[in-house]
């Protein structure tokens, strides 16, 4: 009997898993709404309960599956493209010692996304000046930081050259701690270096 509880709990995961990653790569949605729209979807309006949500992980091999599937012939060239341009803002940005991370770094980047990275600066206030400076317009929001006891993080939004950018402004300090996001949770990010080796990478594959 637990065998089969456990089965259907799996089936049901890789259902919604499958459902998210289809939301996430042609209509744009973030992870965690996806995810809750997916589980909708495939229960409809019975309750959901948490072990049946599949992770950000399971989710993003979805995406992976996906956009091989649907997207082969168009996904790699937008992933490329966006790399591109990330590398020439983290150059602009490098005194702001920017890192790329999310779909662009990880490699599922589509048609919907955004090109996000993040910053450690002594003051946001530099990062605003320093885009005010470029005539750029953008917008603030702000989100727990992901370490207790600690002043709110802010991101800058806007576009740049016809693509969403998102700079996640984190303290200085916060360099040398462990890599978190906004929601807490551990994070892949890489350099200016690290992302040139992709690209090097992407020439010759």
């Amino acid at each position: 009997m637990a065998s089969q509880f456990s089965s259907d709990t799996e089936s049901l995961r890789a259902e919604i898993a499958a459902a998210a990653a289809r939301l996430i790569a042609e209509d744009g949605l973030d992870y965690n709404s996806a995810k809750r729209k997916a589980a909708r979807q495939v229960l409809g309006n019975a309750k959901t309960r948490g072990d049946i949500l599949p992770d950000n992980a399971q989710i993003e091999e979805e995406v992976r599956i996906h956009n091989a599937l649907f997207f082969a012939d168009s996904q790699p060239a937008r992933l490329l493209h966006l790399r591109q341009l990330a590398f020439t803002l983290m150059q602009e940005l490098a005194e702001y010692k920017p890192y790329l991370t999310g779909a662009v770094l990880n490699g599922t980047a589509g048609e919907h996304s955004d090109i996000h990275l993040h910053l450690f600066v002594d003051s946001p206030k530099d990062v605003e000046i320093y885009l005010l400076n470029k005539s750029m317009q953008f917008e603030v929001s702000e989100s727990p930081h992901p370490v207790a006891r600690k002043d709110p993080i802010e991101t800058l939004s806007f576009m740049w050259r016809r693509e969403g950018v998102h700079l996640t402004l984190y303290p200085l300090e916060d360099m040398r701690g462990p890599k978190t996001g906004k929601d807490g949770r551990s994070v892949e990010r890489a350099d200016i270096g690290a992302l040139m080796l992709l690209l090097e990478e992407s020439e010759h594959s």
